[in-house]
């Protein structure tokens, strides 16, 4: 793929936006990293921001998703005005474009827009300086996800 071919970001509001942000992470996190399929899709899907990208032809790039409010304060230390974001993935003829970044951009507008104070995710390790760039930090100990070693990152939202 050329680096010169645009894509936008959007917020995936259809069902075949939806299903373009599923099947990205099917290719990346399932078939690429060997996650297991029914841990890969959860309850909060239905509930979440997803954010999609797409080349100007229509071929779907990469997705993230947003996850905020009560019922998943317990990825976020409890903390109401901390979004969660995850499921991250960017297809491999799209990786170096920039398209991760705009992602991750893309979910912080997400949720500023909802009046959030700070994202936090769970970044695999070998990602932790991707995020750092963009102005992540990283606390607590490794641990384990889907048999992978990740770090909790967080990142204040200026006004």
């Amino acid at each position: 793929m050329s680096g010169t071919r645009a894509y936008v970001i959007r917020v995936a509001e259809d069902p075949a936006d939806r299903e373009a942000c599923f099947a990205v992470r099917k290719e990346v996190f399932v078939g690429e990293q060997g996650v297991p399929e029914d841990i890969e899709y959860d309850a909060h899907d239905a509930g979440a921001v997803h954010v999609l990208a797409v080349r100007e032809d229509g071929v779907p790039l990469g997705t993230g998703r947003l996850l905020y409010g009560a019922e998943v304060a317990a990825k976020t230390g409890g903390d109401l005005s901390v979004g969660s974001l995850g499921r991250l993935a960017v297809t491999r003829e799209a990786r170096g474009l920039g398209v991760g970044a705009a992602l991750v951009r893309a979910v912080e507008g997400a949720a500023r827009a909802r009046g959030l104070a700070a994202v936090d995710l769970h970044a695999q390790t070998h990602a932790l300086g991707f995020y750092e760039r963009l102005g992540y930090e990283a606390y607590g100990p490794e641990f384990p996800d889907a048999g992978i070693p990740h770090r909790a990152m967080r990142r204040s939202l200026q006004r």
